[in-house]
């Protein structure tokens, strides 16, 4: 059985520190607890290619962040 996905693990790694510092007037990219409450609206703009804003994450990548909030969005 694969591990479930978990923020620390496998979702923080994924914020560089210019993200964190980009998107920090509207939510802590590294912190748990912001990214699970924002979760849905920064998985939108994930998929739109919005964010980061230098550009697109890798397709895998947003995928590992839906996967994540679909099996529980564990710490």
């Amino acid at each position: 059985m694969a591990q479930q996905l978990s923020f620390a693990r496998d979702i923080r790694p994924l914020f560089r520190d210019l993200d964190i510092r980009s998107m920090q007037s509207a939510f802590d990219l590294g912190s748990y607890e912001d990214v699970r409450t924002h979760a849905e609206p920064i998985y939108a703009a994930l998929a739109a290619g919005q964010m980061p804003c230098d550009g697109p994450w890798a397709e895998e990548d947003v995928q590992r962040f839906r996967s994540w909030l679909d099996t529980g969005a564990l710490p």
